[in-house]
């Protein structure tokens, strides 16, 4: 919103020594965004004055019209003598009225002005356009100013061009300040001084004999009040001082009518639209749209209507969206000259609009439309509905002050019952509030600034204004009383928060997960948890597969992902293809997040979705029935890789990234839980069937499927554009949690020496290594530091369907020495017990 400083003194008598930037900084205190303050005639220096056109001679042999014309710019050039100058522009004629600028004079820019030789003659001085002067963007012609000013007037004086404009960012909360009326309020507040409200009017009362109005939806208009003006003089425009107040405050002068609506707008807050009364048929209703109901705007747009549009008619239909935009089929004619008789045809009898519509509905018609019009702005951050009369009163008086028109007796105003809103506080609320002790006297004070009845002692009853509809609770008085108190008074204190216990054991995991996969090579790429349902087809997901029970958004970002992931193999995905695309070929990433799993159709999600109340706790059963409602969002960790995992250079060649790595992925997550992997092979899409191994751990004492890790199936690999070998990794970091041991411990470092013993077990080829591996671990006991598998071996010396597995074991105690015969006798315990699980035999024996 842009406030004209000289505009806003007619309602509040500010300090003649204050400048824009002085109230900029007492209305940002106040709680105003005022973004900057505009300095308009910024070095203009005059002469600049009225002249009168003598004389006009066509210089002909140019690129374009030039016109040598004769000015009388009376005793401004200290002569009387007219002024000769050159000038492009056609639109004005002798005797017409125009602005010049004399030699001596600087225009905005720094652009000074002197005689000078130009097309053959020599131009003193220059016939002006609205832009030149910086009063518009309007380059088309020069300006022609009303007949009755006389030559010789300063111009800088007559069309106001010094003067300082605060630009005021309104925040939705605070729609009565897209006003001068309410940001007179502020400024009248923010120094102590009286405010002259203008819409303090006057206003007849509502008789019978008014512009018959019909409201069929008083939920969407609760308010429409209607005033006829007649025998407008078609030939009436806007006064110089009207247009200078719309231009500085943003709006383009159009014609006397629209000008008298958008100033009053501009004044009160009110929009108003204003009819041709001869182009209105009958009744003016208020409805909502019929389905495949059309208008034409005022935009020239053919609009097709939805059910929800609140619309203005007659009896021919739809004339206008209501609070938006009005049609065409009813705006106000323009103006037109008969060459012939010089009669002059326009709009002469007027019906004025002033409603108070729905700030939603009108808000979701702007947006349905793609329509933002200062009207709708203002609506939708809420209109002082009380103020329509006084508004409609201003624009009929206006009328009939500059364009000689007779108010018409009669008053329609269609209003739906409605009282006042109270809000019962205690009188040291804000105290409380804002931790400062501002007593019962401050408070009363502040709010009646606002505009607020207070009644009470104690406990006060507060009326909120009609103008401030963001005014619905205690909290909402407590911020007008801490806010004109001033924010930069409040003191600086650090809050004390409670001792805690630091994080979860679950946020521990959480992190210590991230660390160990960056310590592994792995880089961090987080996505969007959004995704579309094609991407189950294209990772080859059963039909009964539960990755695709997905959670559907009502308002997606994309229409391309309209679902949340169960998984977050498709988002790493496109991560590892769209960088393979980009050149870089070698990739490990990684990304720890929440997956969604519905748990109900949406449908009955939706039953079981109940309205939590605000004035009370919720009771455990309404908690209980929202939960329900949810979806399981388990945190999961997920990997892929891509390229090699060990680039070669002088030390030797790489290695490809492969299965193993992905597996390996998974013992590095688990080990940050404290738990041992059981990895077994699976068959699970998106996974290759015979490269997919199952991830296991023991959770109350059973095994359970917490992940699964190996090289992705080709024909996945193909479809999404994927590096050939492409592996993954997925686990449920929860289900991980919860067959942790319990809090981690730190690993204890033992002085003694470690004792090494080898062994070799031949088995069958079915018999899995992992089986093996835990049959070791078992017979080891607790002198077992760790087991690695170095060598498998086949070959016809073993026998058809043999296997040799040969493991490492590093034995060592924490409080003595081992000897070499309780080395031993650990080894051959787990030999024993993996013989006696796995039919194993030892090689050699």
């Amino acid at each position: 919103m842009r406030i004209p400083l000289s505009w806003l003194r007619e309602y509040v008598d500010l300090p003649a020594g204050e400048t824009g930037r002085d109230v900029q900084a007492k209305l940002v205190a106040a709680g105003l965004e005022v973004e900057r303050v505009e300095q308009l005639g910024a070095g203009l220096k005059g002469p600049l004055a009225v002249g009168k056109v003598l004389a006009i001679e066509v210089l002909d042999g140019f690129k374009k019209p030039i016109r040598y014309c004769q000015v009388d710019v009376g005793q401004a050039n200290n002569t009387g003598e007219p002024q000769n100058i050159i000038c492009g522009a056609a639109n004005f004629a002798i005797g017409d009225k125009v602005v010049v600028v004399l030699p001596g004079a600087e225009l905005p820019g720094g652009f000074k002005i002197a005689a000078r030789k130009t097309y053959g003659h020599v131009s003193e001085g220059m016939i002006c356009s609205a832009s030149e002067l910086g009063m518009s963007d309007d380059h088309d012609g020069i300006i022609v100013l009303p007949p009755e000013h006389e030559v010789g007037t300063d111009a800088i004086e007559l069309l106001e061009l010094v003067d300082e404009v605060l630009d005021i960012a309104v925040t939705p909360d605070r729609g009565y300040c897209l006003s001068l009326r309410g940001v007179a309020r502020e400024a009248a507040t923010a120094y102590g001084l009286p405010l002259r409200d203008p819409a303090l009017l006057d206003v007849p009362a509502p008789n019978s004999f008014g512009y018959p109005v019909r409201v069929d939806d008083p939920a969407g208009c609760d308010r429409f009040t209607a005033r006829t003006v007649v025998g407008l003089a078609p030939e009436a425009r806007s006064p110089i001082w009207l247009q200078r107040r719309l231009q500085k405050a943003g709006m383009r002068p159009i014609s006397l009518t629209v000008d008298v609506t958008n100033y009053v707008m501009l004044e009160l807050g009110q929009p108003l639209h204003a009819y041709d009364r001869s182009r209105v048929d009958g009744t003016i209703g208020v409805r909502r749209a019929t389905p495949g109901e059309k208008l034409t705007t005022l935009d020239g747009s053919k609009r097709v209507l939805d059910p929800e549009d609140l619309v203005i008619t007659d009896n021919s239909g739809p004339i206008g969206l209501a609070g938006v935009m009005g049609g065409a089929n009813t705006e106000i004619a323009d103006t037109t000259e008969d060459p012939a008789t010089g009669e002059v045809a326009g709009t002469t009898d007027v019906v004025i609009e002033s409603a108070h519509f729905d700030a939603v509905s009108i808000a979701r018609t702007a947006r349905r439309h793609k329509i933002s019009s200062e009207a709708s702005r203002r609506y939708e951050r809420g209109v002082d509905p009380q103020a329509a009369s006084a508004a409609a009163q201003r624009a009929v008086d206006l009328l009939v002050l500059l364009a000689g028109g007779t108010a018409e007796a009669g008053v329609t105003e269609v209003a739906a019952p409605s009282g006042p809103r109270t809000i019962d506080m205690r009188a040291d609320h804000p105290d409380r509030v804002a931790g400062v002790s501002y007593g019962r006297k401050t408070v009363v004070r502040r709010l009646q600034q606002v505009g607020c009845d207070v009644n009470g002692q104690d406990e006060l009853v507060v009326t909120a204004p009609s103008w401030r509809p963001d005014l619905n609770d205690i909290n909402d008085l407590a911020e007008e009383v801490i806010r004109l108190e001033g924010y930069a008074n409040l003191p600086s204190t650090l809050p004390q928060p409670p001792a805690g216990r630091g994080l979860t054991e679950r946020q521990r995991l959480h992190r210590r997960v991230g660390r160990a996969l960056a310590g592994a090579g792995y880089t961090e790429a987080p996505n969007y948890p959004f995704t579309s349902e094609e991407v189950f087809d294209q990772l080859g997901l059963d039909a009964d597969d539960p990755r695709r029970a997905a959670v559907r958004l009502v308002n997606p970002l994309t229409d391309t992902e309209p679902v949340l992931r169960t998984t977050l193999l498709p988002g790493l995905l496109s991560a590892l293809r769209r960088n393979d695309g980009r050149g870089e070929h070698d990739l490990a990433l990684f990304e720890t997040g929440l997956i969604f799993r519905a748990v109900a159709t949406a449908a009955e999600a939706a039953a079981a979705t109940v309205r939590l109340p605000v004035d009370r706790r919720p009771t455990d059963e309404e908690i209980a029935a929202l939960d329900a409602a949810l979806p399981q969002q388990p945190r999961r960790v997920a990997v892929v890789l891509a390229g090699a995992r060990e680039r070669a250079s002088w030390w030797g060649g790489g290695r490809p990234a492969n299965w193993s790595d992905a597996i390996e992925a998974g013992r590095v997550v688990a080990r940050q839980a404290g738990v041992e992997l059981i990895v077994r092979q699976d068959q699970h899409a998106p996974w290759h069937p015979g490269r997919c191994a199952a991830l296991l751990a023991i959770v109350d004492g059973e095994e359970v499927l917490v992940g699964n890790a190996g090289e992705l199936h080709p024909r996945v690999i193909k479809t999404l554009g994927l590096p050939e070998r492409t592996s993954a990794m997925e686990i449920e970091l929860d289900r991980l949690e919860r067959a942790a041991p319990g809090p981690v411990q730190a690993p204890s470092v033992s002085t003694f020496p470690v004792a090494t013993r080898d062994v070799a077990l031949v088995v069958g080829a079915s018999v899995s290594a992992a089986d093996v591996e835990a049959a070791l671990r078992s017979g080891a006991g607790e002198l077992l530091e760790s087991l690695r598998l170095f060598d498998q071996f086949t070959g016809e010396q073993l026998g058809e369907g043999k296997k040799s597995l040969a493991y490492a074991l590093r034995l060592r105690a924490a409080d003595r020495t081992l000897t070499a015969d309780e080395a031993s006798a650990a080894r051959d315990a787990a030999v024993a017990t993996a013989i006696e699980r796995t039919g194993a035999v030892l090689r050699g024996a």
